[in-house]
């Protein structure tokens, strides 16, 4: 089927269809969807036929609710190839997750895949204000990783010119940016401000670049980072959303006109939020586990995926489609630090309220004795005037107030010197250093 891709500016129809003709296109997909990983995943088939669930069943949207959840695990166990519902040959790519423990996941796509999954990125940078013509530079990793083709392919659809930098050589991004006047870049948040620390070691104002559009993502990241980012580049940050197992970035992405959280699309993948702990069903607007269920992916469909990101479903604006709000966390990274839940972003925010902090951030976790300690590692920024150990202790007392009060757990502050905390070069920050012992 030829599809008529939109002139730049222009929205598909889809993109401001009524509610009841995007639900009669998700029905019909999704019935062809489990269909298809019925008929060629021996895992759904056994999966399906245990819950007693048959695609035949599905008679309206909420019926999903009758099928079995896939979980990283599930993908692992098939691993490499087990989950592919097309012959191998049929297979054009194969990217994998950078999964920290055991197996990676693995994900294939048809050439119809990729297609689908440029015309959603490309979909995804016009909402986030670009068009045909502009310059993109990608500073997402490429490789196994989806960020960096997965945004280059995007790009080069919408009519951009890319400039495929990848991650790290810091000096060098700067360099680039500075030299080729890129309109937009999509990197990671914590990355984009090492980027800013860089232009500011080498003299430069990083509100003067070239750069009108960030579109972040690959990691959690607080209205507060948006702020800062923005304020210190002088930029529109824009939030993307994706994850491999369910296709690569361009899930969903802001829009520029509204920033209220990413726009799902839902012509292509059908969201729930369920209870993490029973897996119930929950309405829109309640807080819980984010689900996915693919409705045009051929070589891995996923079905009522568990992506373990917490969020809300919102109600359209900008496009006919939902909305998801900021992710405040993970059902599976949530630190429980003496019966205490905590959410890193919950940290971040409170960092970021002291301007004389970066936004460079790190959680150690330990045990001492039978009680777990936790110390949140920080920064001062170059030109906050605050280097000295009195100006550092009295900053630390202020945030561990902070915590205390806001979080309710107890933390001890080391608030160091610019520089002091280890920078990402390429892909996520890391957060996050749990030295528990396990089991």
């Amino acid at each position: 089927m030829t599809v008529k891709r939109p002139a730049p500016g222009e929205l598909e129809p889809i993109e401001t269809a009524s509610r009841d003709e995007l639900q009669a296109l998700q029905l019909q997909r999704l019935k062809w969807s489990l269909r298809h990983a019925y008929d060629n995943v021996p895992h759904y088939r056994r999966a399906f036929d245990a819950q007693g669930a048959h695609p035949d069943d599905l008679k309206s949207l909420a019926d999903l609710a009758k099928f079995p959840f896939t979980t990283k695990k599930d993908l692992r166990e098939n691993y490499p190839f087990g989950m592919f519902a097309v012959p191998r040959e049929q297979v054009v790519r194969v990217h994998a997750s950078s999964g920290t423990t055991g197996k990676p996941t693995v994900v294939g796509y048809t050439q119809g895949d990729i297609d689908r999954w440029a015309d959603l990125v490309a979909r995804s940078i016009r909402a986030a204000g670009g068009r045909a013509g502009d310059m993109v530079h990608v500073a997402y990793g490429y490789g196994l990783f989806t960020g960096g083709l997965g945004a280059h392919y995007g790009a080069e659809r919408l009519g951009c010119t890319v400039i495929p930098m990848s991650g790290g050589q810091t000096e060098k991004q700067v360099q680039l940016i500075v030299d080729f006047k890129p309109d937009i870049i999509m990197v990671t948040p914590s990355y984009m401000q090492v980027i800013i620390e860089e232009f500011r070691r080498q003299g430069l104002d990083p509100r003067e670049m070239s750069v009108k559009v960030g579109i972040f993502g690959a990691e959690p990241w607080t209205e507060a980072m948006r702020r800062d980012i923005e304020a210190a580049a002088g930029i529109d940050a824009v939030d993307i959303y994706g994850l491999s197992e369910v296709m690569g970035p361009g899930v969903a992405n802001e829009c520029i006109e509204t920033k209220d959280g990413p726009v799902i699309w839902e012509d292509h993948f059908y969201p729930e939020i369920i209870d993490p702990d029973t897996g119930e069903v929950l309405p829109d607007g309640a807080e819980g586990e984010l689900v996915f269920t693919t409705l045009t992916k051929e070589a891995l469909p996923v079905v009522r995926y568990r992506t373990r990101d917490l969020t809300r479903l919102l109600p359209p604006t900008a496009r006919s489609m939902r909305r998801i709000g900021k992710i405040v966390g993970r059902s599976d990274d949530m630190l429980i630090i003496r019966g205490v839940n905590v959410f890193p972003t919950q940290i971040e925010e409170l960092i970021l309220q002291n301007d004389k902090l970066s936004g460079q951030y790190q959680i150690v976790v330990k045990r001492n004795g039978h009680l777990d300690q936790m110390t949140v590692r920080c920064e001062v920024r170059p030109d906050a005037g605050a280097s000295g150990t009195a100006d550092r202790r009295e900053i630390g007392e202020w945030l561990q107030h902070r915590i205390k009060t806001l979080v309710g757990v107890s933390a001890e502050i080391d608030v160091g010197l610019p520089d002091s905390i280890e920078r990402t070069l390429v892909g996520k920050a890391r957060r996050v250093v749990d030295q528990r012992p396990k089991g």
